[in-house]
């Protein structure tokens, strides 16, 4: 049993390294030599996300040979899995791509199949792996999902469609509640300031969620240089976001915000030749008239 285990991981990563000298063969041969680098960046982009993807499927297929047939399976119903189906297999999609995994199935009537590799790889129950949901959310957070999901695809070659993102963001939002309840933020000391800051942020709305005056405007075929007063070329709306905090003062001195003439300007204040009054103290201001 001991020389079996050694023989499969001797042979576990054939087709990784059968791969990797295909790209090295290439980057060595007369075809790679005449690319510039442009064209030799995006080729191996690709030929990466491949062999990365070939290297985790290689990883979990020495995992399934390796797995141990559990004698007794019983859920947290304390119902028993008396029947083990071999070779259960399922779908990840990973940063690199698509593999494939395959797995115990312990099985009881009228039950749910339970898969305790899966509990030790920590799978979702859905198809697409922790890192596709954390950079679909990463870059849902920046803007509208369209525009996350062609950001995935550019970083992972990876094709979402834009429910997709928004279902993934969804999921990895779930406990954002339990989050912060066991994170309780630390009691200012004495002598903190609190700090209150505000900033106007324009927000696209729905189309039906807009007045009669606006949507009339978004329907507007105008160029942008002849937009009317008012009118919004984004469907936006202006919200104010508010942020309450507290935080430590920082002392400055009298010479940090308007240093001597015969002195430099402290280094976190601009030196534009002006005093805070917006003249030059090496020349007063000329009276009026």
């Amino acid at each position: 049993m001991e020389a079996y285990a050694l023989d499969a991981a001797t042979t576990a990563f054939d087709e990784s390294r059968d791969r990797l000298e295909t790209i090295l063969a290439w980057l060595s041969g007369p075809e790679s030599a005449g690319l510039t680098h442009a064209e030799l960046e995006p080729r191996l982009q690709v030929t990466s996300r491949e062999l990365f993807c070939q290297l985790v499927q290689d990883h979990l297929d020495l995992r399934a040979q390796r797995e141990p047939r559990l004698a007794e399976v019983v859920d947290a119903d304390q119902v028993p899995r008396d029947t083990v189906e071999a070779r259960r297999a399922r779908t990840l999609a990973t940063v690199f791509g698509d593999v494939r995994l395959e797995r115990f199935a312990y099985r009881a009537r009228a039950h749910a199949d339970l898969h305790p590799a899966d509990a030790v790889l920590n799978l979702p129950a859905e198809q697409h792996s922790h890192g596709l949901r954390r950079l679909a959310a990463v870059e849902a957070a920046r803007g509208w999902f369209a525009e996350a999901a062609w950001s995935v695809a550019q970083a992972t070659g990876q094709r979402l469609g834009n429910r997709q993102v928004e279902q993934l963001t969804q999921r990895a939002a779930v406990d954002f509640g339990q989050f912060y309840a066991t994170r309780s933020p630390p009691l200012c000391q004495a002598g903190d300031v609190l700090v209150l800051s505000c900033d106007g942020k324009g927000v696209v709305m729905r189309p039906q969620a807009l007045r009669p005056a606006t949507a009339k405007a978004a329907t507007s075929h105008k160029l942008a240089t002849r937009l009317s007063k008012g009118e919004q070329r984004h469907r936006k709306r202006l919200a104010e976001v508010g942020c309450v905090y507290d935080r430590a003062p920082i002392p400055r001195t009298p010479g940090e915000i308007l240093p001597a003439p015969d002195q430099p300007p402290h280094p976190a204040a601009p030196d534009h030749g002006r005093g805070a009054s917006g003249w030059s103290p090496a020349s007063p201001p000329t009276p009026p008239g």
